[in-house]
């Protein structure tokens, strides 16, 4: 009988959650699509003006500032997380593992507004002064998000490196390979399915990110022609006017959050599809 009992907690307690997650997609869809269809579909979504006292609603300069920000995280905490990962997995000494450790931790307990204000008060001026402009750019939201994601990355990415058995290890050492060949050429290539995951779980954070991008982004709701223009992304301009919008223009922020619904979605989905095309 409390095999049962359980077996139903828990049975609930999963629906419950499945529950939330399909109401939150009902609401969002429930109250944005109408706005799409009023506005249109190509107007919204291909639109490049945003300007909703003119009842212009265009977010294409949002979901391409969201692109270029998000892989521009990735091209910064990419390579510098796995790369973490791997001297934490087979490089480092046991001394210097139990204080790095708690300082990768330390960074995911950090919150965003922290790391927005730090870029604020250290990298927009530093930027301002080796760039020009403004300081408030692609560039430097690119790094902030960078540093972000980097606590996710190489968590994930350590803990993929460590499950790979040793005997791959050991096998690679027997047939001549240096301890750095193995870990890299062998290790890590194995590794790939977890850090791969990383990588989801870092672009996941990068683009739904809200707080520390509004703080160095610029907020400027047109196409960036460099990485050292201002942008805003999809988060930035629902945070930004969803407090005073009314009527179409409140439809037309929440059509945004459907937007962006929809575009997590299709890059999860494609790195299901690439995870599963990389041969084991």
């Amino acid at each position: 009988m409390k095999e049962k009992f359980m077996r139903m907690v828990f049975l609930i307690a999963a629906c419950a959650s499945i529950m939330c997650v399909l109401l939150i997609c009902l609401f969002i869809f429930a109250n944005g699509l109408p706005a799409i269809v009023k506005i249109g579909p190509l107007n919204f979504l291909a639109g490049m003006r945003w300007r909703p006292g003119s009842n212009l609603y265009g977010i294409a300069p949002m979901i391409l500032g969201s692109i270029y920000v998000t892989a521009g995280a990735i091209l910064v905490g990419a390579p510098l997380g796995v790369l973490t990962a791997a001297f934490m997995a087979h490089f480092c000494p046991k001394r210097a593992y139990k204080i790095l450790s708690p300082a990768i931790s330390l960074l995911a307990g950090i919150p965003s507004i922290v790391y927005g204000f730090f870029g604020l008060v250290v990298m927009v001026p530093a930027a301002r002064v080796m760039f020009g402009g403004s300081g408030k750019s692609m560039a430097t939201t690119s790094v902030i998000l960078g540093i972000m994601i980097l606590p996710t990355i190489v968590t994930v990415s350590e803990a993929a490196i460590r499950a790979v058995p040793d005997y791959y290890y050991e096998g690679a050492l027997a047939l001549g390979a240096t301890h750095e060949r193995a870990v890299f050429f062998v290790m890590l290539p194995a590794a790939k399915s977890g850090v791969l995951a990383s990588l989801i779980l870092g672009v996941g954070r990068a683009i739904g990110e809200t707080m520390a991008v509004i703080m160095v982004a610029g907020n400027q709701p047109i196409v960036p022609k460099s990485p050292f223009n201002g942008l805003r992304t999809l988060t930035a301009n629902i945070v930004l006017e969803m407090g005073y919008a009314t009527d179409l223009h409140r439809e037309a922020l929440i059509s945004t959050a459907a937007v962006l619904f929809v575009f997590i979605l299709i890059i999860n989905c494609l790195f299901s599809l690439l995870k599963s095309r990389i041969p084991s």
